[in-house]
Formats: structure tokens, sequence, C-alpha cells
């Protein structure tokens, strides 16, 4: 299960660790930071940063009418559902 339904939900958010993704209709915003550490919790962590960016990939590789880039003013800015 993704953290995320890419594309489909502005006002969806999640955070691994001390990465946050905020989801938008035309833009996936992923800032922060995170630590992938060589032990179980680094493993469980890397997997979900692969299955959060499979699920992208997927999305944007599914979309037939998919822009060879969207411009700047095609992007909107949404208010925060959280404040």
């Amino acid at each position: 299960m993704s953290l995320i339904s890419p594309f489909q939900n502005s006002s969806e958010s999640a955070e691994i660790d001390g990465l946050t993704v905020d989801n938008g209709d035309q833009r996936i915003a992923v800032y922060g930071s995170i630590g992938v550490t060589r032990d179980k919790a680094g493993l469980a962590r890397a997997r979900e940063l692969r299955d959060l960016f499979n699920e992208i990939v997927r999305t944007l590789e599914s979309d037939e009418q998919l822009p060879a880039k969207i411009t700047p003013s095609e992007l909107r800015t949404v208010e925060n559902p959280f404040a």
C-alpha cells in the first residue's frame, strides 16, 4: 500500500522518518532528510522509499497523455488543509 495516491489527492501528505512527501495533482514535493542506516530499521525505510517512488513511476508511466513538460503556470498552490 502506498503512502499516497500519486497525483490524485492534493491534500495528502506523508512522512518517512524526516522526509516529507506532499501530494499534488501536477507535482509531488519531497523535502527534508532521512537516514537509511545499515540495519533492519534502515532496510524498512529504504523499502518505504522504493515503494513510494515505484508507485509514482507507475502512475506517470500509465498516463497516456503525459506531457513532455509542464510549465510553471500550470502548477497551482493549494491552501494548507492542516492550517
